[in-house]
């Protein structure tokens, strides 16, 4: 009996021996239960070099890395051609995220809202940014929200009934300069503890000067609710589409 148990917690390969296969758990939203097991992500952004070259935005992309380098996700933007050349990280999306059995188990939407700039956005209650985290689609699980600060981007991060679950904290300076990472550290709702952090790597002075390819890192406690680290995810995509980082 035991080892029955012991057997269902952990991913089956699949037929890549990098990608792991979903599993799924009583009470959990379905393609969400390998994540109860970790204490962080780590999100490559596919490099778009035709971006560079033509000027031309296109849909971002991303792979979903458990801390052991293994696939779990894929994430793809869904947005206008028009908002994207035009809005820029302005613009509004939806994005699915599939495991690699093609099931989609989070779907985030972000409103589009007034194009401040980012530094300027947190004193105008109509630019702050928001994220609705769905999963699967059509339940929400979570919502993050930039609240009014001065200087330094903050957040809040709800579950799906509204309650502040966490507090996010960024730094004054959010573009990724003098070859270091940019940190938006995780705090408890009272502010008090952190908890976690969102990062993005420095990638090199090559891809960080000619691409938008960027890589990014989520810590948060292992015993959080799958429901809320999917949230989480959400706000490194709002983060990382807004702030330039």
């Amino acid at each position: 009996m035991g080892d029955d148990d012991s057997e269902e917690d952990v991913p089956s390969a699949t037929n890549s021996g990098n990608k792991v296969a979903p599993m799924g758990t009583t009470g959990i939203p379905p393609g969400l239960s390998y994540l109860s097991q970790l204490s962080g992500v780590f999100i490559k952004q596919n490099k778009e070099l035709a971006e560079v070259i033509l000027g031309f935005e296109c849909n971002n992309k991303y792979v979903i890395k458990d801390q052991l380098g293994r696939d779990i996700f894929q994430a793809k933007e869904d947005s206008c051609c028009l908002s994207r050349q035009c809005c820029g990280p302005a613009r509004g999306f939806d994005m699915k995220i599939t495991d690699f059995a093609g099931m989609e188990v989070i779907r985030l939407q972000r409103p589009c809202k007034c194009g401040l700039p980012v530094c300027c956005s947190g004193f105008c209650c109509c630019c702050l940014q928001k994220i609705d985290v769905f999963a699967p689609p059509g339940n929400l699980v979570g919502t993050v929200e930039q609240t009014v600060s001065l200087i330094i981007p903050k957040y809040e991060v709800k579950d799906g009934m509204g309650e502040v679950v966490f507090l996010i904290k960024g730094p004054c300076i959010t573009m990724s300069c003098c070859c270091g990472d940019v940190e938006f550290k995780i705090f408890t709702r009272d502010g008090s503890n952190e908890v976690g952090k969102i990062s993005k790597k420095w990638s090199g002075l090559l891809t960080e000067g000619f691409t938008d390819a960027d890589n990014f890192g989520i810590s948060f406690p292992m015993d959080l609710d799958a429901r809320v680290k999917a949230t989480l995810i959400g706000a490194c995509m709002l983060i990382v589409s807004y702030c330039c980082i």
